[in-house]
């Protein structure tokens, strides 16, 4: 049994035992972890009872803040609101305005569809949280990729010039600022900083896959080069080979040190395909496919891709639309979601054409309507279904179900 701690030590102990709860629970040692659990819900209830000691609950909604973003994005939204109500009790705290403005950041970045300067509220969190903490010069490196996404990159460029003046060998911070780079165009000064900090962090997968992702930049920008002057085909076909298995090399790495990374696996499934080495491709698919815990972007992202690669690799119609499907039926807005519907539209647009119509046309684009909220013309694609195959059981279910949405 854990013994009583004295109350002036408790709250230094709260991430400890909040901690060992989390690891209990992942170890499936239920009772030890429920036992930890009551030990951080006893001494917040008798912080609580305190008069006139907002800071030190403020520091157990701040400390608990923290511990959420150590975990995965599933828990950025509870970090969010934990440094909020810490912010209610002590609106002006460095360290919790800090932790605000990183969870409301990463909770942005997990929508692929990039936030409007107006609605972008990590902006503003990120900004007042430099001001508070103009020695951080991680916050800053974030701020700068946030202006970068704004299109104000030079805004972003003394940002991230500060940060490395302030912290030049820090490799949290040096990731940031290859991110920066890369996103610029500047990949031989992004690869310079990755490869010195993946000499100071060798196994981090971030790095591994910030570099994967610099090295398929240049064989995108080869290949586009190329096809925009056909004299110049085939000319750099071994750059374009080496920079293939670079990036090949460095997504298996990722893989190999956090086999958690789920967007590694796509971008390693698709560097696959340019070497035509499809069955790897699929298997990589397949092995993220079967992970439960996926986000719903992360959902999106995977089924977008495994869709294109069996249009367009296996050349199965079928199973590019099934994939399309899971990917649209999502209702968060994302890229993946737009390309997917896109990619719907076009494939039942294509079966309507022929002569005559395929009926599986018109059930793909009212589903497609269906899921955009577009009620009326998805029954009207439905009653054409039904007109191709009368009494179809399936069609006249989606009709009813329809008609009653009017």
């Amino acid at each position: 049994m854990l013994k009583t701690v004295p109350m002036e030590k408790s709250k230094k102990f709260l991430v400890t035992f909040g901690n060992y709860a989390w690891i209990y629970f992942y170890m499936n040692q239920y009772e030890k972890a429920q036992m930890y659990i009551e030990k951080v819900n006893q001494i917040y209830d008798e912080l609580k009872q305190l008069p006139n000691d907002t800071n030190k609950i403020a520091e157990v909604y701040g400390e608990q803040g923290w511990s959420m973003l150590k975990f995965n994005a599933k828990y950025y939204e509870k970090a969010k609101e934990c440094f909020e109500k810490a912010l209610e009790l002590n609106p002006e705290d460095p360290e919790w305005c800090s932790g605000h403005a990183i969870a409301v950041y990463r909770l942005e970045g997990l929508n692929s569809k990039k936030c409007e300067a107006s609605e972008c509220k990590s902006l503003q969190a990120l900004q007042h949280a430099v001001e508070v903490n103009p020695k951080d010069a991680v916050l800053k490196a974030l701020l700068a990729l946030k202006l970068q996404e704004l299109k104000r990159d030079k805004e972003g460029r003394t940002y991230i010039e500060e940060a490395l003046q302030q912290a030049p060998n820090l490799p949290y911070l040096l990731r940031y600022v290859a991110k920066f780079y890369r996103k610029a165009g500047l990949l031989d000064e992004a690869l310079r900083v990755l490869k010195e900090s993946v000499d100071l962090m060798p196994t981090s997968g971030f790095l591994h896959h910030q570099i994967g992702l610099c090295y398929r930049q240049k064989m995108i920008n080869l290949k586009k080069l190329e096809k925009e002057n056909y004299q110049l085909r085939y000319v750099h076909q071994e750059e374009v080979d080496e920079f293939v298995n670079k990036a090949i090399f460095h997504f298996e790495k990722v893989l190999e040190h956090k086999k958690t990374f789920v967007f590694a696996y796509t971008d390693l499934a698709n560097m696959y395909c340019e070497v035509k080495a499809y069955q790897k491709a699929d298997d990589t698919f397949k092995q993220v496919l079967q992970f439960t815990n996926l986000t719903n972007e992360e959902k999106q992202q995977v089924h977008q891709a495994y869709a294109r690669f069996q249009e367009y690799h296996r050349k199965s119609e079928s199973e590019a639309i099934k994939h399309y499907k899971e990917c649209f039926q999502i209702s968060d807005p994302s890229l993946p979601r737009d390309l997917s519907e896109k990619a719907l539209k076009r494939l039942a647009e294509r079966k309507i054409k022929i002569y005559p119509p395929q009926v599986s046309g018109f059930e793909l684009l009212g589903f497609v309507y269906k899921n955009s909220g577009n009620i009326k013309d998805a029954i009207e694609c439905y009653e054409k279904a039904l007109k191709l195959d009368p009494g179809n059981d399936e069609y006249l279910s989606e009709l009813c179900d329809l008609k009653l949405k009017i």
